[in-house]
């Protein structure tokens, strides 16, 4: 009877915790644009930076959820990446800055591949930056 009664308590527990209603709560994650980046002339090793870079929030349903920083051989690819949730949204662009630090620990030049977008055949598009390290 025990055994009963705990197996019919794990199945509405496991039932309860998956939802099949769909409130409108759609999100997904959408990579942004950067529209400008402000980094330093050149670095000095192993001091701190802060580095800056804007975007533009296409919508009322868009919002920033982090910024995207991958290492890729000896760049930098930078982006931003927004949370996109609803339907109906109110089409207002909202142009947002974020900074990000960068301790440099490298005596090479620091190359920054900023992404701007995809061209009409589909390939990233980049803006490199190259931070000499003194």
């Amino acid at each position: 009877m025990l055994k009963k009664i705990l197996i019919g308590a794990f199945f509405v527990i496991a039932c309860s915790a998956c939802s099949l209603d769909d409130n409108g709560s759609d999100s997904s994650i959408e990579t942004l644009p950067i529209k400008e980046a402000v980094v330093p002339d050149s670095f000095e090793f192993g001091k701190t930076y802060t580095l800056t870079v804007t975007y533009d929030l296409p919508d009322g349903c868009h919002s920033f959820y982090d910024l995207y920083y991958e290492y890729s051989g000896d760049a930098r690819i930078v982006a931003v990446n927004s949370l996109v949730q609803g339907s109906q949204c109110v089409d207002v662009i909202k142009t947002e800055s974020r900074e990000f630090v960068v301790q440099v620990q490298q005596l090479e030049d620091y190359t920054f591949r900023f992404w701007k977008g995809v061209d009409n055949d589909g390939n990233d598009i980049f803006e490199d930056i190259v931070v000499p390290v003194n």
